[in-house]
């Protein structure tokens, strides 16, 4: 694909067909999943989950030139909509007022079984 003006960053599992973070006009996208430092899937509860999912997206942002407190938009997927108070105990601890702007969507599955939450990020880079 030839668009020079998107800057894409890998995402550092080889085998992966997606971005990590994509951007454009210091515009940073990114989609993280439960995945702990070592590349594993954390699959346990809704708390491990989230804490591993917005680590992932910390450190994706940072290694793009951004940061959590330059987000402006998070969606986020969940497989259970019970689960939302305990990713919001979770949540309160990467973001601080002013909160971005967000979505919580609840979906049948995600791409691995026991996976129970997907973000999606929208961030402006620093």
């Amino acid at each position: 694909m030839a668009n020079h003006d998107l800057h894409y960053t890998p995402d550092p599992d080889a085998d992966s067909i997606s971005s990590d973070v994509i951007g454009f006009n210091g515009i940073l996208v990114s989609t993280q999943i439960p995945t702990r430092a070592d590349g594993s899937l954390e699959l346990g509860d809704i708390t491990q989950q989230s804490e591993c999912t917005l680590q992932a997206l910390k450190v994706a942002l940072e290694k793009a030139g951004s940061s959590m407190d330059r987000v402006m938009h998070l969606t986020i997927y969940l497989t259970d909509m019970a689960d939302r108070a305990a990713f919001n105990e979770v949540y309160k601890r990467f973001f601080a007022k002013p909160w971005p702007v967000r979505a919580a969507v609840g979906v049948a599955a995600l791409a691995v079984e026991g996976m129970r939450v997907e973000v999606t990020a929208m961030a402006a880079q620093a």
